[in-house]
């Protein structure tokens, strides 16, 4: 199957605002402001940034490299350098990945999509009543239904195409996602109380580093420039040959590093104004996104507005991941059964609605069922994020190590005429330390679950 017929971005602008779309997700609105006052603040983002330019650059340009010199979709990119089981297995566990993490993730974006809904309405004294975010996602067919809206959206965009569809979308949402932050950072820094929260997530105070401080960055870096789903080899293999990845890779970093950072310039003082300076009282997941934050904008001068603003915001965030997610498994299905888009879709369709209505009923008509002590939403959750993807990050430092090779990602580097700069830090982290450090957030998500340390 030729490019054509797989589709391609038409430029570097295309596949930077499509690969940051699919970075700034939930993980950077919920997860990286709560891991932030969690571990030191200003100290956190510290080590966060360093570990981007490090980590997160090496792993993202073998993603894209291994994407482009093949041209293929993670099953057929793996099998390209090698026919062994190895690469069969890491081929799929990347191409599956996706097809576990859209489901839920979909169900996730209805809940914004609700609460969206219910701001404009004016409902927003309603959001702030003591259990009624329980209530909703316990109702089971009110959920479903904010579902399978946010699934539908997703689905027709990636029915009309990379170039019409994910292209078009990411180049326009991306830019209000960025203004909408903005007008949010400027009119929270400006409340009374706030710039204590702005100094605690800004100013690096070493008395707050501690081992958890690397381990906690480690993991939201890992998960927020969405390394080891498939995506970004996916991505890469609609990158045209003279787009520079090394010049992209440091713009996406750029981009999704300034979102999550905006994020906590958001959320942190908001909620030390509410909480009256306190960094314990945050917290992180869907609590802080469907419980604390109303509360929080219900204290605040145009209050209804601001939760318009930030669920749109979060709305965008979360369909621009969603679309890059659904587009990896399409690619896959297209690939390898040498279908067409349209049956792509319909087949993505039918088991995010299946695994995504699990996730709906599993706090409602399917409480019962419990699968290691938890509800089906947040087992896929636990199943992708902690096991699944970091040994698929594994199998693709091997691929790059043992298959590809370090002058083969430096041949596609290069493609553009431009020097690969950084080629020493990316044999040595490759090699080396990515390895490390993956292992290292594979064995402390896994303790974190069965409650021996808390992230």
């Amino acid at each position: 199957m030729n490019d054509n017929q797989r589709g391609s971005f038409t430029g570097k602008l295309g596949f930077v605002l499509s690969a940051a779309g699919a970075s700034v997700g939930l993980g950077n609105i919920w997860r990286f402001p709560y891991l932030a006052a969690k571990y030191g603040g200003g100290i956190f983002l510290l080590v966060y940034v360093i570990l981007a330019l490090t980590f997160g650059y090496t792993m993202i340009v073998a993603e894209t490299s291994i994407g482009r010199a093949t041209g293929k979709s993670p099953v057929g990119a793996f099998c390209h350098y090698s026919h062994s089981v190895f690469a069969k297995f890491g081929g799929w566990l990347n191409a599956i990945i996706p097809l576990l993490i859209v489901p839920y993730y979909s169900v996730i974006g209805g809940w914004v999509a609700k609460y969206l809904y219910e701001y404009c309405a004016g409902h927003e004294q309603l959001l702030v009543q003591d259990g009624y975010f329980t209530s909703f996602i316990s109702n089971g067919y009110s959920p479903e239904f904010w579902f399978i809206l946010f699934a539908l959206v997703n689905l027709v965009i990636i029915l009309l195409g990379v170039e019409n569809g994910i292209e078009r979308v990411s180049g326009l949402m991306m830019p209000i996602l960025v203004v909408l932050a903005v007008i949010l950072c400027v009119y929270i820094g400006v409340q009374p109380g706030a710039l204590k929260g702005i100094q605690y997530f800004l100013v690096p105070n070493f008395k707050n580093f501690s081992l958890m401080t690397i381990v906690s960055a480690m993991g939201q870096m890992f998960y927020s420039l969405s390394i080891a789903m498939g995506i970004l080899i996916t991505f890469g293999s609609y990158m045209k040959k003279d787009t520079s990845i090394d010049r992209s890779t440091i713009q996406v970093e750029i981009f999704d590093t300034g979102i999550a950072v905006m994020a906590g310039l958001m959320i942190i003082p908001a909620v030390f104004v509410f909480s009256g300076g306190s960094p314990e009282s945050l917290q992180g997941g869907p609590s802080l996104m469907f419980v604390t934050m109303p509360k929080v904008f219900m204290q605040m001068p145009m209050g209804r507005w601001i939760g318009i603003l930030f669920f749109a915001l979060v709305l965008l965030a979360a369909l621009t991941s969603a679309i890059a997610l659904t587009e990896t498994i399409v690619s896959t299905w297209i690939d390898q059964l040498h279908g067409n888009r349209k049956t792509g879709v319909i087949m993505t369709g039918a088991v995010m609605l299946a695994l995504g209505t699990l996730s709906c009923m599993g706090y409602g008509p399917l409480s019962f069922i419990k699968i290691l002590g938890m509800e089906f939403l947040d087992f896929f959750d636990f199943l992708t994020n902690s096991l699944m993807m970091p040994v698929s990050a594994l199998a693709i430092c091997f691929l790059v190590t043992k298959c590809m090779g370090i002058n083969a990602v430096e041949a596609e580097v290069i493609q553009d005429g431009h020097p690969f700069g950084r080629k020493k830090i990316f044999t040595v982290m490759i090699r080396y330390v990515c390895p490390v450090f993956i292992v290292i957030i594979l064995l402390s998500s896994i303790a974190n679950v069965l409650g021996w340390i808390h992230m």
